[in-house]
């Protein structure tokens, strides 16, 4: 049987589990090509990050589950979650992979409403008379 290692990956609400195996390249996003699923260049270069870092792009197949969160977030995420997979599979990526940021949590995500404003920080109007 294939050694298969599977890591997760946040970002804002985005959550992807990242399942990881030795292979050709190919990555698949909830069934899709990822270059299908990510139409946008900017986005599959987010994807193709961490195995760029490491420089094997081919070595591996990765199949991927995105749920919550917009079609960015989810790059993101899967950018975090291929990193942490790969960690999985060998220690000696390490190095690499933390100096180019792939390793770090974006703890950036949506500021709750406050009540008595009409979003977190936006006042209601204000009316002098």
């Amino acid at each position: 049987m294939e050694k298969q290692k599977n890591a997760v990956g946040r970002r804002k609400e985005a959550v992807t589990r990242v399942f990881i195996s030795k292979g050709s390249g190919n990555i698949t996003v909830n069934g899709k090509d990822y270059k299908t699923y990510f139409p946008l260049v900017y986005l599959q270069n987010q994807v193709e990050a961490p195995l760029k870092t490491i420089e094997s792009a081919d070595k591996f197949d990765i199949v991927i589950n995105a749920t919550g969160g917009g079609v960015k977030g989810q790059a993101e995420a899967t950018r975090l979650g291929i990193s942490r997979a790969l960690l999985e599979m060998n220690a000696e990526y390490r190095p690499a992979l933390k100096a180019a940021g792939l390793l770090k949590r974006d703890p950036r995500s949506v500021e709750r409403k406050k009540p008595g404003r009409k979003k977190a920080r936006k006042s209601f109007q204000f009316s002098k008379r």
